[in-house]
């Protein structure tokens, strides 16, 4: 991501170090854990006093909000023409990853290329993001979580980005399962979007570790997409899954995608001075 691509987002990355990032979401100033700013040092020391509230891990996957009362219950920001509501979660997370809005602008402009609608799965689907900004470029979209009320989240962004009425089906449903009848159904996809945890659970208390099932779920999609896939956009955020990894595991997947076709690298967040802030990395294909 470029500072260029921030025009259009009410977001902010105003300052990060010492395993922390201070972020400006609309009006809203936050101190956030960050373990991919260990090893940088704040340079803004400053600015830092005007975040209304600050995130404290407590454990792998919880934390706190220390002045937790001096945030609004939930408020809203632009990302180019699509609308998000944030809140803050025990999890340190608001319902926006900030990341991947160079993404959502590559989704849309190659959905806006395709000669036809596009048929698009997006796993993992979180707050809608990546299945709006489908959306917006003509694609129908098929938008799996397994959390109903993550899904409830998404479906109200679609609300206040107007497309209350955009072709996507929202689906409550653990990945793998939700693949696997598919297949059975004779349902395919002319592409899929992935963005997966290290760990989770399915709607039903399944067990999702990256390291043991994003191969499995990966040969699975083969069998899902039309032999001619125009579009495959996988991105984490795990330890171990840098672009070479992703770029080797969509080849792997996709006998019809030859590697050269595929483009990776790291995502990262540009602050005030220019420095990037590293955050996962992304391996994308696309033949419209």
């Amino acid at each position: 991501m470029t500072a260029a691509d921030l025009a259009s987002f009410q977001y902010s990355l105003l300052d990060f170090g010492s395993g922390r990032k201070l972020e400006q979401f609309g009006s809203v100033v936050l101190d956030r854990y960050s373990p991919s700013a260990e090893g940088f040092k704040a340079t803004k020391p400053n600015l830092w006093s005007q975040a209304i509230a600050k995130y404290v891990r407590r454990t792998e996957t919880q934390g706190d909000w220390l002045d937790a009362d001096r945030l609004p219950a939930t408020w809203e920001v632009t990302a180019g023409p699509l609308k998000f509501r944030l809140k803050t979660t025990k999890f340190g997370h608001l319902g926006l990853f900030p990341e991947q809005f160079a993404n959502w602008k590559w989704l849309t402009q190659t959905c806006q290329e395709s000669s036809r609608p596009l048929r698009i799965l997006n796993l993992f689907a979180y707050t809608g993001g990546s299945s709006l900004a489908c959306a917006l470029g003509g694609a129908e979209v098929t938008h799996v979580d397994a959390a109903a009320n993550v899904v409830k989240w998404a479906r109200a962004n679609a609300e206040l980005s107007d497309m209350a009425d955009a072709p996507i089906r929202w689906i409550t449903e653990d990945a793998r399962k939700f693949v696997k009848r598919e297949i059975k159904r004779g349902n395919t996809y002319d592409g899929v979007i992935l963005d997966p945890p290290s760990y989770g659970h399915g709607s039903k208390g399944e067990v999702w570790r990256i390291s043991k099932h994003l191969p499995l779920l990966m040969g699975y999609l083969n069998e899902l997409l039309a032999e001619d896939p125009k579009l495959v956009l996988l991105t984490c955020h795990s330890p171990g899954y840098e672009d070479d990894t992703l770029q080797h595991m969509i080849d792997e997947a996709f006998p019809s995608i030859s590697r050269r076709q595929i483009e990776a690298g790291p995502l990262t967040i540009p602050d005030r001075n220019g420095r990037h802030l590293p955050s996962g990395y992304y391996a994308s294909f696309a033949n419209v």
